[in-house]
């Protein structure tokens, strides 16, 4: 039993991790105080509170999805396109990360977390497909958050073109349709306030 909790400790460790591991497009864009990975997870599973119950999308398995998707990164880190390491590269850390933290804890908790996590991978059920769009979301909110926060209108652009129809669900499309509405009067108020 004192290993099964030493194992525990080491999980709870490893997860804390993730409040310490910094997103690494905000450090890129050398952004003041960039969030941290737990910090985007949390969001997100906040987000995914406000699933319509009109949808087919099981609003609980989304929001433990949404616990679970960037696990790995508490080892792996948060790997982007820009760190020169490729998808198949990147897929397979963090597919041993998870693996790992998996089997530090009871096996019917961890198979639940290896499944969320593979079924996010794989974005092929109703539920991956509404947290990846919550996972581009956060991103896109983030950034105009920053760009309000550090006084630099469109500085995070290129966030909002690497999405830009890219969402799929009929309800975050509506929340990003906002987003870029509110964005766009900013823009207007900042660009008549340096005229």
């Amino acid at each position: 039993m004192a290993s099964n909790a030493a194992n525990l400790v080491e999980f709870f460790s490893l997860v804390g991790q993730l409040k310490r591991v910094k997103r690494t497009g905000w450090v890129r864009n050398h952004i003041t105080d960039p969030e941290s990975v737990a910090g985007h997870m949390y969001r997100m599973a906040v987000m995914a509170l406000f699933i319509s119950p009109d949808t087919a999308v099981n609003r609980d398995r989304c929001i433990k999805m949404c616990l679970v998707h960037d696990m790995a990164e508490c080892i792996v880190g948060d790997i982007t396109p820009f760190d020169g390491i490729t998808k198949e590269e990147k897929n397979k850390r963090e597919e041993t990360a998870i693996h790992y933290i998996c089997g530090l804890i009871p096996e019917k908790i961890g198979q639940e977390i290896l499944f969320l996590w593979q079924e996010y991978e794989s974005g092929t059920t109703p539920e991956a497909i509404f947290v990846k769009d919550l996972d581009k979301y956060d991103m896109i909110q983030q950034a105009h958050e920053y760009e309000q926060i550090e006084n630099k209108p469109n500085s995070l652009q290129e966030f909002f073109s690497t999405t830009q129809g890219q969402f799929k669900t009929e309800q975050v499309q509506s929340w990003v349709k906002s987003l870029q509405d509110i964005r766009s009067n900013a823009v207007s108020k900042s660009e008549d306030n340096t005229t």
